[in-house]
């Protein structure tokens, strides 16, 4: 198939340092590119990947400073698209509702990927407007807050097979990975490591919007002799990181729609010690792939009890269930349904399409598949 995947400019694909939507979408093309399908990126100059790259904006735009108004980038990736769309089997967007208005009118199938919050009330209007718009969640607890929207499947997310190599935890340190954030919890997973009486490693970036709550509430706490903080690592020192970790501590505070931290754990053979919210039960195995925890006493008494799981499991569950290959074939299924069922309708007047109807066959299919 010929397809096309359109990425946020915010980062590069994949992104240098933090950043879940571009790194998935590299995963997604490199791994369709592998299978033999034809593919066309739409990112970033600086993004790196087996797909035919479409450069919109030559730097990511998180790293280019001279941006003054990101929504210039953002609408020029749009038309860029548009001029092109006749060349697609399939447009799969990953910018949010930002594409609806165009995707409606290209007479392309395409299908865009919901990787955020559903939870903002300006949604709900904004979804019955759009009712008819193929959506893709990324797990099933992300829907409930938005459950009218025209979801076509659950697709988990994946990583490649060899991204991420299993480590023994030798260093015996709690991990905390990701993003300093209220919804996050990093002061969460400082007690927990505290009443564990294990020390913690957090690895993770501060973005703008989050520096007070940082420097109010996060900051003042590091200075514990149990709390060790390095500050945003990269791709290549996640294997160490996450490898030599006893466990990886996640416990949200916040409905969180997959948690991709949770899949490279697994990969490197690490227990998850994760608040049971949001994609949770979905992602976790509870006694096998690590431990799910109704407060932060309960998560403290399952870090004593990390050894008991078998890392070799672990990753061979993580082999099983979230490979990027794993994660195409299921996206792959879904580009042949929305082409099905455009080619069934094509020719009928627009006001006699079911807009449920390629929902149905998409869900059947993907279904059947599982």
């Amino acid at each position: 198939m010929k397809i096309a995947q359109v990425a946020p400019l915010t980062e590069a694909v994949p992104p240098k340092l933090y950043g879940g939507t571009e790194r998935v979408v590299s995963y997604l093309s490199d791994a369709l590119v592998e299978m033999g399908h034809e593919v066309t990126l739409f990112a970033s100059g600086d993004s790196q990947t087996k797909a035919q790259l479409e450069p919109i904006w030559p730097r990511a735009l998180r790293l280019d400073p001279t941006v003054r108004d990101h929504f210039a980038p953002l609408f020029m990736l749009m038309e860029h698209v548009a001029r092109r769309a006749h060349e697609f089997d399939v447009i799969h967007s990953h910018i949010d509702y930002f594409g609806y208005p165009l995707l409606r009118r290209l007479g392309v199938p395409s299908v865009t990927t919901l990787h955020g919050r559903l939870d903002m009330p300006e949604l709900q209007p904004l979804y019955h407007l759009n009712k008819e718009v193929p959506v893709v969640s990324i797990s099933d607890a992300q829907r409930m807050p938005l459950p009218h929207a025209n979801y076509v499947a659950t697709v988990h997310h994946g990583l490649p097979q060899s991204l991420l190599a299993p480590g023994s935890g030798a260093g015996g340190y709690l991990a905390f990975l990701g993003r300093i954030s209220p919804e996050k919890a990093p002061d969460a997973a400082i007690r927990i490591a505290a009443m564990a009486g294990m020390k913690l490693v957090i690895a993770a970036k501060v973005d703008r919007a989050d520096q007070e709550y940082f420097e109010q509430k996060i900051e003042p706490l590091l200075a514990q002799p149990h709390v060790e903080y390095i500050g945003e690592i990269g791709e290549h020192e996640k294997s160490d990181f996450l490898g030599n970790a006893a466990a990886l501590l996640f416990p949200i505070a916040w409905r969180e729609p997959f948690g991709l931290v949770m899949i490279e754990a697994m990969a490197c053979g690490t227990p998850v010690i994760a608040f049971r919210n949001g994609s949770v039960p979905e992602v976790l195995e509870n006694n096998l792939t690590g431990f799910m925890a109704d407060s932060e006493l309960a998560a403290a008494e399952a870090a004593k009890k990390i050894t008991e799981l078998d890392r070799r499991r672990i990753r061979a569950e993580f082999d099983r269930r979230f490979t990027a290959h794993r994660m195409a074939g299921d996206y792959v299924r879904l580009y042949r349904s929305l082409r099905a069922s455009r080619t069934a309708d094509h020719g009928r007047p627009e006001a006699d399409l079911d807009p449920s109807m390629a929902a149905s066959n998409a869900l059947r299919i993907v279904g059947a598949a599982a």
